[in-house]
């Protein structure tokens, strides 16, 4: 017999509450035109541990669901290189991330339709806030957690300059950035690479503080997007969904529940994007060592 784990548990958890959603769908008149037709899957990177991923994204999916017609569900794979390894497998339909834009992988034929109206995030190296270590260059043959290998602002960025510094490193992977920040507050690790946006909610949310040692420039906030075998038709009506949310009353009240969830300053809505806004990832590719493409 295969042992229940504390993820296994939070991944049923998170299976039946989209169930629950699925079931009311045919309850509720806003969302009738839904009706039987085949289920799209979702993946968004996993930001937040599995939990919080779940509370996030499922009530936005129910929404979009409602207004397009397109059914979404959510898909989540344990980690974030999990989610990420089923969006490369053709596995899903949708996806919310920005681990789509290296050379190869922009052969697969991905198009960004939309983004968060949230500020360019940083990939930051944070310590905590009575940390010892001062600079750069004390974290010379220390351990660093990073969410995951996926992880491009977090790991990526942040390991090319330590690695442009000359400045060794041990690396833990610690699936997501709430697994990062845990092995950091354990003393497991003594710095973490993170994103700019979640090293602040997180502070917020869990009340702690930090050190940033290093900021890298700004890159856009993750895209959200389709893959090529998704009808155009079904494409153009599940961004309409999107990025009409904060317009309507109950859309908006979805993102500020998400907002809540997250502890984010504000309410993020959805806004048009295209590939263009995703240059400054393109040209980290372009300059990053042949190990991080």
């Amino acid at each position: 017999m295969t042992p229940i784990t504390v993820a296994s548990l939070i991944t049923l958890t998170a299976t039946l509450w989209l169930c629950i959603g699925s079931a009311a769908h045919a309850q509720s008149p806003q969302q009738a035109n839904v009706g039987s037709e085949a289920r799209y899957d979702f993946s968004p990177v996993n930001q937040y541990n599995l939990e919080l991923m779940a509370t996030y994204w499922n009530p936005i999916l129910e929404y979009v669901s409602g207004k397009s017609g397109v059914p979404l569900n959510l898909r989540l794979g344990r980690t974030s290189a999990e989610t990420t390894a089923t969006v490369l497998a053709g596995e899903s339909d949708f996806a919310f991330t920005n681990h789509l834009f290296s050379p190869d992988r922009a052969k697969l034929g991905w198009k960004v339709f939309g983004r968060r109206n949230a500020p360019p995030v940083s990939g930051q190296i944070v310590v905590r806030a009575l940390s010892p270590i001062k600079t750069l260059a004390d974290l010379e043959g220390k351990t660093l957690a990073f969410p995951g290998a996926e992880a491009l602002v977090a790991y990526k960025v942040t390991f090319a300059h330590l690695s442009e510094k000359k400045i060794n490193i041990t690396t833990v992977f610690a699936g997501n950035h709430d697994g990062a920040f845990s092995q950091m507050q354990a003393g497991r690790a003594d710095a973490m690479g993170g994103n700019s946006q979640l090293v602040a909610e997180y502070a917020i949310r869990e009340d702690r503080q930090f050190r940033v040692l290093w900021s890298s420039p700004p890159f856009n906030d993750l895209a959200l997007m389709a893959s090529p075998r998704v009808p155009p038709a079904k494409v153009q009506a599940v961004s309409k969904a999107f990025l009409g949310m904060h317009k309507d009353p109950l859309g908006l009240k979805v993102l500020e529940a998400a907002a809540n969830a997250a502890q984010a300053k504000i309410p993020l809505s959805f806004l048009p994007a295209t590939d263009a806004d995703y240059a400054a990832y393109r040209d980290f590719y372009r300059r990053a060592p042949a190990s991080l493409r």
